[in-house]
């Protein structure tokens, strides 16, 4: 098995900006070998559940907002930089730019947190569309919602780290 350090190295970053996931699992005892994306997804995404809703509140918090300020400044990490670019994100018109701009505000407002959808297999008009329809949603359906899309995040990050179940 690979050393905690290693695996918090590796994984830390698949829940975004959130280390603790990775070290909680890893100290748990719940990996096995070989690692593969489903076995790690299922033992980082029992620790984020099993997290506080302070804990869960801040992995979401974590998130860059979509086409954000962040992404104009070259800031998002690796990942979320290829995530917003795979969905057109980094290719918005002004027009657009502005609503994505006017909608993460109202949304951060509303929810305390950023909108998070995983984006992968998603075009900019997609994105625009989620997003009008979650901010009429009530907080606790939006955290609900957020988080199920933190977790398919994770899955989708970890499949182009690790093979498949044999």
């Amino acid at each position: 098995m690979m050393s905690r350090e290693d695996f918090v190295s590796r994984f830390g970053g698949v829940f975004e900006h959130s280390p603790f996931i990775a070290e909680r699992a890893y100290d748990g005892g719940h990996l096995r070998e070989p690692l593969t994306a489903a076995g790690v997804h299922a033992s980082l995404t029992a620790v984020f559940r099993a997290a506080s809703p302070e804990e869960r509140f801040g992995v979401l918090s974590a998130h860059p907002d979509l086409a954000g300020r962040l992404a104009i400044a070259g800031e998002l990490t690796e990942d979320s930089r290829k995530e917003q670019s795979g969905a057109g994100l980094d290719r918005l018109s002004p027009a657009e730019h502005a609503r994505f701009t006017e909608l993460n505000s109202a949304y951060v407002e509303k929810f305390g947190f950023p909108f998070i959808i995983a984006v992968k297999g998603l075009g900019k008009d997609d994105i625009l569309s989620a997003f009008e329809t979650r901010i009429g949603n009530s907080r606790d359906e939006e955290f609900a919602t957020a988080t199920a899309q933190v977790e398919r995040i994770a899955l989708l990050r970890l499949t182009t780290m690790l093979p498949e179940a044999e």
